[in-house]
């Protein structure tokens, strides 16, 4: 039989209240959307394909994959039995001081320009790393481990220099500044069209070639992020999705399972803020 789908989201809170996932995803798909923090993820058996930067991927067993900071992407399974993944999820600024400390000054935020990694021994060292974040091991480990490990991503993989974050229009800057602090609202497509003094379907064409996602799709990123704090911080689900503008609690739940693999409930018992343990279930 086909192993069951099933995903486990934990917190490691020492590690800068680093997230993690262990999956097995067969019939399970991520949406379009995109992060303010990396994604770095190993297949461990299975194939997976996503899309990311206008190219489509396809990645096999032990082969690693990094998703650069606010970058749109996708993901599912590309063969009928899915595939077995664990990925974690470090802060931009984590990654930008790892770089700092590999080169003994000041450095840009890590740029990586392949998606799709092939290197056994490094591959071999994260999944070791993130099986230990599993473990109730010593902290001291973790972070040896883990500075260990992302380094050697950083020296054997990223840009050097980093790559030029590429300039956004003034008017994509004001837009994405907007909903960022108006999240909650009922934001219409009027309202950014007249911030900008566009018309909205060029706003649209606009903001979808330079962002990658349409402004409804940013939007639900904004929200989804600004409910995985909350959920941490231990608001109830139902007073969540109103708070981050979600008409229902039914499509807050949707949505947040499209974007983050696990419900909202399953997100806040998984990740135990409050003990940094390991903790979680797989989904039924």
């Amino acid at each position: 039989m086909p192993t069951p789908e099933s995903a486990k989201i934990w917190c490691v809170l020492h590690l800068n209240n680093l997230n993690l996932l262990r999956a097995n995803f067969v019939t399970y798909s991520f949406k379009r959307h995109m992060h303010d923090y990396f994604v770095i993820g190993m297949i461990e058996d299975g194939v997976q394909k996503f899309d990311y930067q206008r190219e489509h991927y396809v990645t096999l067993p032990t082969g690693l994959i990094v998703i650069n900071p606010g970058e749109p992407h996708t993901g599912e399974a590309a063969i009928e039995s899915g595939f077995r993944y664990r990925a974690f999820y470090p802060q931009a600024e984590t990654m930008q001081e790892i770089a700092a400390e590999v080169k003994g000054r000041p450095q840009n935020i890590p740029f990586f320009s392949e998606p799709v990694i092939q290197d056994p021994a490094l591959f071999r060292e994260i999944r070791d790393l993130h099986i230990a974040l599993e473990s109730d091991t010593s902290t001291l480990e973790h972070e040896s481990r883990y500075l260990r490990a992302l380094a050697q991503l950083v020296i054997r993989h990223a840009d050097v220099p980093a790559k030029t974050i590429k300039r956004e229009r003034r008017e994509i800057t004001r837009i994405r500044t907007y909903i960022d602090e108006n999240f909650s609202d009922d934001i219409k497509l009027a309202d950014l069209a007249n911030l900008v003094h566009w018309n909205p379907f060029y706003l649209l064409r606009v903001f979808r070639a330079e962002l990658g996602l349409p402004p409804h799709a940013y939007l639900e990123t904004v929200r989804i992020r600004e409910a995985q704090r909350l959920l941490k911080s231990g608001l109830p689900i139902a007073e969540t999705a109103y708070a981050v503008g979600f008409s229902s609690q039914s499509h807050f739940t949707t949505t947040f399972k499209r974007l983050i693999s696990v419900t909202p409930g399953q997100y806040a018992k998984q990740v135990n803020f409050l003990k940094d343990n390991i903790s979680g279930h797989d989904l039924p």
